[in-house]
């Protein structure tokens, strides 16, 4: 860890290790604090990943990080419904449909820097288990956080205790050029250079899933993507106030 000339703390990705974890974990826990919203403390999270992860030479090391949770259609307001209704395309959704809604991004782009302008992914709908298997990103993400696809859009109630409380794995793409898992390779991994992806998360008590998902310019290896499990969880502690308070 470093600080900045802005007295701003810095993690080295590419030389992350336990006490950078223990560190950047305090960090989130207090990310909530004075919060009004999930949104808010979400922006805040993907602000202090964007900023403070940096390369061997202290430059940004993310090109983006974003913020995902899923929500009911019925709970979203018009514009989002709206949004995830072109993308499925003219099938009616159902009322209880989750969809994997951004809640904050921070990037090197200007409209990498605000959910309302994002192009494709304000709103994801999640209509079955057949259609989030079709979108190779969204499904490997939930496969490899460990967290039942079922659990995700249709939460079982006798289930979501034991769930919540589990701690899951991590979502690491550690060469992202060419790789199956994410898409646009022509339109955002060549061009902006898109090393290793390395995203977290879990449930929430009222079934929802969150997640964290960091694209790398710098690759990033299996160890040190496996020590933001931790992470995860100070992440999950600092919105969990929000569970039912999410949008600004």
């Amino acid at each position: 860890m470093s600080e900045n000339s802005c007295n701003r703390a810095t993690y080295d990705i590419t030389n992350f290790t336990i006490r950078e974890m223990s560190e950047s974990g305090k960090a989130m826990r207090a990310m909530g604090d004075g919060s009004a919203s999930m949104e808010e403390t979400s922006g805040r999270i993907v602000r202090h990943f964007y900023d403070g992860l940096v390369d061997a030479d202290g430059e940004r090391a993310a090109a983006l990080v974003r913020f995902y949770k899923t929500h009911p259609f019925h709970d979203l307001d018009i514009e989002l419904q709206g949004f995830a209704r072109v993308l499925l395309g003219g099938e009616p959704p159902s009322s209880d449909m989750k969809c994997l809604v951004l809640l904050a991004t921070a990037g090197d782009k200007t409209e990498w820097n605000s959910r309302k302008i994002s192009r494709g992914h304000q709103a994801i709908p999640l209509p079955s288990e057949e259609a989030v298997n079709q979108a190779p990103m969204v499904s490997n993400l939930i496969t490899q956080l460990g967290i039942p696809l079922g659990m995700v859009l249709r939460p079982e109630p006798e289930l979501l205790l034991d769930m919540e409380q589990k701690t899951y794995n991590v979502f690491h793409v550690p060469e992202a050029l060419g790789s199956p898992y994410i898409p646009a390779q022509q339109e955002f991994v060549t061009p902006c250079g898109i090393r290793s992806v390395l995203g977290f998360g879990g449930l929430l008590p009222s079934g929802e899933m969150f997640a964290v998902i960091m694209f790398f310019k710098v690759p990033v290896s299996r160890e040190t993507a496996n020590l933001f499990k931790t992470i995860s969880l100070s992440v999950k502690m600092a919105v969990l106030p929000f569970d039912g308070a999410v949008f600004s």
